[in-house]
């Protein structure tokens, strides 16, 4: 349950040569608010005593002061994007421990015992470094690892869906398309709720190109119909089991005949609307 791991994969990565980062937080199951990482990449936690803490998720209550000073040089010239869809703040009721901590397997007494490491860490980063990071949205990312990077690296939090899309330059491919096709897995109320869905609706709606969203069970309609979908359509033709309807093969074929019936209404009703080449594009 440590971090340390991903600083084992940003090292290698500097000693090869990347200096440009895109980092993604979430399903961490760590708590350590990053601390593993950063041992990794050379910095040192002490205790009040000066001797080294192993970065962990339980030594964060016990963290003096942070020695940086043997941070890899290279991390001087280069810069993370941490693609964060979450707004959680570093701690409290709504932090990272409170939030996923039990979901991770943590029990009530190491939830309150992990959160109270977290509000001490924030104080000690805030004395040391004089940023505060305890109220940064999306602080609390992967246990803490979103705000207990941002002192130590170049960094930007950064929206996940914003992130994908601007590398896949989804708001040039979006100009000449007369149509969006998206989807997931379920479609619900948290759809267009920092998911990537919600990135590629709004872009859309900024062009004016309607949105169409496929899922392969939808759940509140009318209120994905508010968000702004022109549709939200199941994909399944008939009642089905969960792992049948998870099937790769089975999937494709329904996504592939539902577009098609789709696609038919639309060039029923609008014969000319859909041209050769703004079709290949939508």
């Amino acid at each position: 349950t440590s971090t340390y791991g991903t600083g084992e994969v940003v090292l290698d990565a500097l000693n090869r040569g990347c200096r440009q980062f895109i980092m993604g937080l979430g399903g961490s199951a760590t708590n350590d608010a990053g601390i593993g990482m950063l041992a990794a990449l050379g910095v040192r936690f002490l205790d009040k005593s000066g001797n080294r803490l192993d970065p962990q998720g339980s030594n964060l209550m016990h963290i003096a002061s942070i020695d940086d000073s043997h941070l890899h040089p290279a991390l001087l010239e280069s810069s993370f994007i941490i693609a964060c869809d979450v707004n959680n703040p570093f701690y409290g009721p709504q932090g990272a421990t409170f939030v996923y901590a039990p979901q991770k397997g943590a029990s009530d007494e190491e939830v309150i015992a992990l959160d109270k490491g977290l509000q001490h860490y924030a104080a000690v980063i805030e004395e040391q470094k004089g940023i505060h990071i305890a109220s940064i949205p999306g602080a609390g990312a992967a246990g803490g690892m979103g705000g207990g990077l941002l002192p130590f690296l170049r960094a930007t939090l950064k929206p996940g869906i914003d992130t994908i899309l601007e590398i896949l330059n989804f708001h040039e491919s979006l100009q000449d398309a007369d149509l969006v096709f998206t989807g997931e897995g379920k479609l619900d109320a948290q759809t267009a709720m920092g998911k990537a869905l919600g990135g590629i609706l709004r872009i859309a709606h900024e062009q004016h190109v309607p949105v169409i969203a496929l899922g392969g069970g939808v759940e509140a309609t009318t209120q994905l119909n508010e968000m702004g979908f022109t549709a939200v359509l199941s994909i399944q033709p008939a009642p089905v089991s969960l792992d049948k309807a998870m099937q790769k093969e089975f999937t494709l074929n329904n996504i592939e005949r539902t577009v098609t019936q789709l696609l038919r209404i639309i060039q029923h009703f609008t014969p000319n609307s859909l041209s050769p080449e703004s079709k290949h594009k939508s």
